[in-house]
């Protein structure tokens, strides 16, 4: 009898453990870490909910790398950029003379925002080339990725400036949200690189 007992109570304790250690719990509790991660590191933003809502699903890739994060965001952000682009270039009518201010926003817009994408698309193949922290070569490719991104920022507010004032509510409407969403973006992006400076 007592040896059952023995052999019942070592059963219950293997499977305690096992249901304590299965997988499907130890993958719930590692799969999450990235995913906070990236909350804590999108703290550092200036637009932390739209941060996390982009780069949440990069989660796996990024793990807890903050350079990894940092290229993923201007990544993401150099693609979003390309979209709003597109979509501005749609506005271009051609030249009106009726609209001719509003025909030079647009195309204000279509140039800056070209611009914007060409420097966070090479600020994103220069994170390729970084070498060792603290090294001198990544502080001079860390200081071409922020020159880049600052710049981007500011061919969106451009875009953004000139729409104000020469183009009509509507359009302004149309465009405004698009480019106000990538600039956002970039910001959080220009956040995330900064972190990386290891002055800071």
């Amino acid at each position: 009898m007592g040896a059952i007992t023995s052999r019942s109570l070592v059963s219950l304790v293997l499977f305690f453990l096992v249901l304590c250690f299965s997988p499907g719990t130890l993958t719930s509790s590692h799969s999450s870490a990235p995913v906070e991660f990236i909350r804590a590191s999108c703290g550092a933003t200036r637009y932390p909910a739209l941060c996390v809502e982009c780069l949440k699903a990069y989660a796996p890739t990024v793990r807890r790398s903050p350079r990894k994060l940092a290229r993923t965001a201007l990544t993401v952000t150099a693609d979003r950029a390309q979209s709003a682009s597109t979509f501005v270039s749609r506005f271009n009518a051609g030249s009106n003379s009726a609209r001719s201010k509003e025909t030079g926003a647009v195309q204000d817009c279509i140039e800056t925002m070209r611009d914007s994408v060409d420097g966070l698309r090479r600020s994103v193949r220069e994170m390729r080339r970084m070498g060792r922290a603290r090294s001198n070569r990544f502080r001079w490719h860390l200081d071409n990725v922020q020159t880049w991104v600052s710049a981007a920022l500011t061919d969106q507010s451009t875009c953004l400036d000139s729409l104000d004032q020469n183009a009509s509510s509507r359009l302004r409407a149309a465009i405004r949200k698009k480019v106000v969403e990538v600039s956002q973006l970039t910001s959080n992006a220009l956040a995330l690189v900064n972190r990386l400076d290891p002055t800071n």
